[in-house]
């Protein structure tokens, strides 16, 4: 993909294959195939001895799109957003509950 080469440095512009066929609920021998065929780029990373790629987000989905359809896409960043949104929502009651119990120590009741 032309003009990806300035993504690869760039938060939330890549992703794992692990993460990709989680996020995005395709098979990893989808990736590897698709890797293989020269439809993703990838770089070679390696965490305690064990291997993975580094995928461009922007060419998983747009694999995703063309292989699932847009609908499909669309549904599954959907849902990471939503999950996303209610792990911030849970974090957020937790610290609203311990300032709560902290307010009350300090009012003395």
């Amino acid at each position: 993909m032309a003009g990806a080469s300035g993504l690869w440095g760039q938060k939330n512009e890549t992703l794992s294959d692990k993460s990709a066929a989680q996020e995005y609920g395709i098979p990893r021998d989808e990736i590897v195939n698709a890797i293989r065929q020269g439809e993703l780029q990838f770089r070679e990373g390696s965490m305690h001895g064990y291997p993975w790629f580094r995928l461009l987000r922007v060419e998983v989905e747009q694999f995703v799109e063309q292989k699932y359809g847009a609908q499909y896409l669309r549904e599954r960043k959907t849902r990471k957003e939503l999950s996303e949104i209610n792990r911030e929502l849970k974090k957020l009651s937790l610290r609203v509950a311990e300032l709560e119990d902290r307010k009350r120590e300090l009012l003395g009741k």
